[in-house]
């Protein structure tokens, strides 16, 4: 059995390119793996606590060695559950939209919760070390324009969307990343039925790629 979440980063529901294609890749798996359970996180539609100053004095008094109030360890509790999602899921599917070249302020308020030592990652003398090992994720990745091929933007300048996943994942310990990126989805809505229509061999390109542990990255379209 495989255990899958998956992080909706669009506020767009069925309308967002992104989703469509994450809905693809699930059903592509509920198909491979007749067992695999299903988490939804929506950044949009959940109720994310803010990062306040509860929640930041005890992190603090965490790193401190410091006994926390009442209302700190309320807080650290909260997001200790929202993390919880991803320590028991083994793999983690991102749909994330381009937003002014980076990630959705949402998506950037459930990373900045979870983010903290002994809850996705620790350090010592040596360093940093992440504690989701041996946890595979999938990036679907959408942008307005095409930064794989074009060059008014090009993805080394402009993409600050990947660019922040890959090193996240990377410094929380997952290192078995695969990327879809679907390219200039501002065209309309014949573009949008395209990249849908082939989100379908994307998915199952990528469900069998997981299968054997393979990294891929697929542009769904835009190519040339």
């Amino acid at each position: 059995m495989i255990n899958i979440l998956h992080v909706i980063a669009s506020p767009r529901n069925e309308k967002s390119i992104s989703t469509s294609i994450a809905s693809t890749y699930i059903d592509g798996c509920r198909k491979k793996y007749p067992g695999c359970t299903i988490k939804t996180i929506d950044v949009w539609k959940d109720a994310l606590p803010e990062f306040d100053e509860h929640a930041l004095n005890a992190k603090y008094a965490g790193l401190q060695a410091i006994a926390l109030t009442a209302q700190q360890v309320e807080a650290w509790n909260i997001i200790r559950k929202i993390a919880a999602d991803f320590h028991q899921a083994d793999l983690i599917l991102f749909s994330v939209p381009m937003w002014n070249f980076g990630i959705p302020y949402k998506l950037k308020q459930l990373i900045d919760l979870i983010s903290h030592k002994d809850i996705l990652f620790t350090f010592d003398e040596n360093g940093f070390n992440g504690k989701l090992m041996n946890k595979k994720a999938v990036l679907i990745a959408a942008r307005g324009v095409n930064f794989a091929t074009g060059t008014a933007t090009p993805e080394a300048e402009y993409d600050f969307q990947n660019s922040y996943m890959l090193m996240w994942l990377k410094f929380i310990g997952i290192s078995d990343v695969t990327i879809i990126k679907a390219e200039q989805t501002l065209f309309g809505k014949e573009a949008e039925i395209e990249a849908v229509k082939k989100a379908f061999e994307v998915a199952e390109t990528a469900v069998a790629a997981l299968n054997k542990g393979m990294h891929i990255e697929l542009l769904p379209y835009g190519i040339k």
